[in-house]
């Protein structure tokens, strides 16, 4: 800037302080305005969509993949490129505190570097070209950081190299060609170089764009994780609890904890637990020995450890759900919230309902069925995750359940009446086996099966009234 075009900002630096607004109170008045706009936008986002909740940190999980606050996932996604590099990759520091370093004081030093004395944005062309690349360089990035991740290693491949493109190879390449097209118009005055800077710019990132249209389209199509379930709140613990109980503890411990003679488990056959619902139990072990109890096992008694870091399959936070389960619903001194109380409850049947799978049967199913009639259990092959299982597998299939049929193995089994082959060895024995579900529960499944098992509350709906049996259940040996 020559003495002349100081003199001239100086001339209108004095009109505009003639005719300008105050500091204080204009100023500060509309500043005001906005940030309180902006605390109100704050307070509306976290009341009505809130924060994504994430299970407790669990080092024992190697599944889990740490992401940061969004604002950082453009370096999140940075690092991970940049240690794709060959040699240089494997210096971290480089990438993890050098070009961030560089890039901040570039900020600092941008009033000595940049002496263009141009404001309108006409006649600053590097500085629009040069951010708007930064600008879409961070979006991008962000964008790629929260896909999903390929499902094999050749489709890892070909999506890391295209990211690698997006987030190294075009913004590199396109901030060498905006410095050499700076240097040769500060060289040559300007002549031919108008809107070069701004098409080196368009096109990189237009081609930063297409690339990440394509990355993000097929990550569209990769298979989508299940997500962990999250509890917010203590009623949401205690349903998520008696899911994970009825599933890894049931089948030892009892559907209500009433211990038992162990049948069916390997290695267990014949011990007798005791009841883990008592008083003497919950009010005798605190929150924190619950936990460790399952997370650890008691192995010198038999009890195998269910924490990841152990050998088992729980996280902390489900552990943490099932002891919260049984501190609520045994410990006589806590009251369980009435929320939790009704989600946890088998629904009743009215006089003439006919259950449905979803509403009834479910329900039955979860709590005292699923934790051995799952895969790797010894079950005849008769799974009952899902209502195609209970309809479909087993050794006895099509035996198990027949529609219309009170002499299906189920009702038969649940009725405490074994199933015996022709040489009147056991083949099925009584379910569950340490002791009959309630009454109620059987006639769910009895009006179920009548009924033709429908499965949504609607099928169940449009059946009407329940039939009636007409004949009453037997065992029957197998021919």
């Amino acid at each position: 800037m020559n003495d002349a075009q100081k003199n001239k900002y100086y001339e209108k630096y004095l009109q505009a302080k003639q005719k300008g607004v105050k500091f204080w109170p204009d100023i500060i008045y509309k500043d005001l305005l906005v940030s309180f706009a902006l605390f109100l936008l704050l307070i509306g986002l976290a009341t009505f969509i809130g924060v994504a909740r994430e299970p407790r940190a669990d080092p024992s999980d190697s599944a889990y993949i740490p992401r940061p606050e969004w604002y950082f996932l453009f370096l999140f996604k940075f690092l991970a490129l940049y240690g794709q590099i060959p040699v240089l990759g494997k210096i971290e520091w480089i990438a993890a505190a050098v070009i961030p370093g560089i890039g901040v004081a570039a900020l600092f030093l941008l009033p000595f570097l940049d002496r263009n004395p141009f404001r309108h944005f006409s006649k600053r062309r590097f500085g629009i070209a040069l951010m708007s690349l930064i600008v879409a360089w961070i979006v991008l990035l962000t964008i790629i950081a929260g896909l999903a991740i390929p499902p094999n290693e050749t489709e890892l491949k070909i999506v890391n190299t295209m990211q690698a493109f997006v987030g190294l190879w075009i913004p590199l390449a396109a901030g060498i060609l905006l410095g050499l097209a700076a240097f040769f118009k500060g060289k040559e005055n300007g002549t031919g170089q108008k809107n070069l800077m701004l098409g080196i710019s368009g096109i990189a990132i237009a081609a930063m764009l297409v690339i990440t249209f394509v990355v993000s389209s097929r990550a569209s199509y990769y298979p989508v994780p299940e997500e962990d379930q999250v509890a917010g709140s203590i009623s949401e613990k205690i349903v998520l609890g008696q899911d994970l109980y009825s599933i890894h503890c049931a089948e030892c411990h009892g559907p209500d904890g009433e211990g038992g003679i162990i049948e069916g488990v390997e290695g267990l056959e014949g011990v007798e637990l005791k009841p883990i619902n008592s008083q003497d139990e919950m009010w005798t072990r605190s929150d924190q020995t619950l936990n460790d109890i399952i997370d650890f096992g008691q192995q010198d008694l038999g009890m195998p450890p269910f924490g990841l870091a152990y050998g088992g399959e729980l996280k902390k936070s489900e552990i943490e759900y099932i002891a919260t389960f049984m501190r609520y619903t045994w410990d006589s001194r806590a009251e369980i919230p009435a929320d939790a109380a009704a989600a946890g409850t088998i629904p009743a049947l009215a006089e003439g309902e006919v259950p449905s799978y979803d509403v009834h049967v479910a329900a039955v199913v979860k709590r005292y069925c699923v934790s051995c009639h799952r895969p790797g259990k010894d079950n005849n092959n008769f799974l009952m995750q899902t209502y195609e299982e209970i309809l479909t597998t087993g050794d006895q299939y099509p035996n198990n359940i027949i529609a219309g049929d009170l002499n299906s193995y189920l009702i038969q089994t649940i009725n405490g009446h074994a199933i015996l082959d022709a040489s009147g060895a056991e083949i099925i024995g009584q379910m569950p086996p340490t002791k009959q579900i309630k009454p109620e529960y059987i006639d769910i499944f009895q009006r179920w099966i009548l009924a033709g098992m429908p499965q949504t509350a609607d099928d169940a709906a449009a059946l009407g009234v329940t039939p009636t049996p007409t004949a009453g259940v037997e065992a029957t040996p197998t021919p």
